[in-house]
């Protein structure tokens, strides 16, 4: 995740995320005979991690309203974005979809958050449309350091969204 994140799909050799990983571009291989395999799977962890997230925060929710369930899965995703490497991986994947495999994975990927803000936090398309509008932006806000930005359109966009420090 960390290796492609860092450096987009395009960009990326097996050989440096063997490196990373610890064990050989060979065994890599081995496992994902394809390099769009791999990106594939570092997409799926990517949004296990969300998803597992957003499920914790919605259990710890237990039977609140929707809007509280919604509220605490937002501030959970919002820590969680702040691993700037589980962030820059999903937008090196949409910039990425113009590869079949990509674009499936992102697609199952937002089909399971949204799933899961529809079935556990029982919001309707509208709130389920909005949240992940809102962690759309999030990105967005996150990436460019707009929390940091000392200007009247960041302080436009920023006002009313969670943000947690980068780590």
């Amino acid at each position: 995740m960390t290796v492609f994140a860092r450096s987009g799909y395009a960009t990326s050799p097996v050989t440096q995320v063997g490196d990373h990983a610890g064990i050989s571009s060979a065994y890599v291989m081995k496992l994902f005979p394809r390099k769009v395999d791999l990106f594939a799977a570092a997409i799926d962890d990517c949004y296990d991690r969300i998803v597992g997230t957003l499920e914790e925060a919605a259990d710890e929710a237990g039977h609140a309203k929707t809007t509280e369930i919604l509220d605490r899965m937002g501030a959970r995703y919002a820590e969680l974005i702040a691993d700037r490497d589980l962030l820059l991986l999903q937008v090196q994947a949409l910039a990425s979809t113009q590869i079949p495999e990509v674009a499936t994975a992102v697609r199952d990927g937002v089909a399971r958050i949204t799933s899961l803000t529809m079935s556990r936090a029982r919001a309707d398309a509208g709130q389920a449309q909005e949240f992940i509008a809102r962690g759309q932006l999030c990105h967005l806000l996150t990436a460019i350091d707009a929390f940091d930005t000392d200007a009247h359109w960041a302080a436009a966009l920023t006002t009313g969204i969670r943000h947690s420090p980068a780590s």
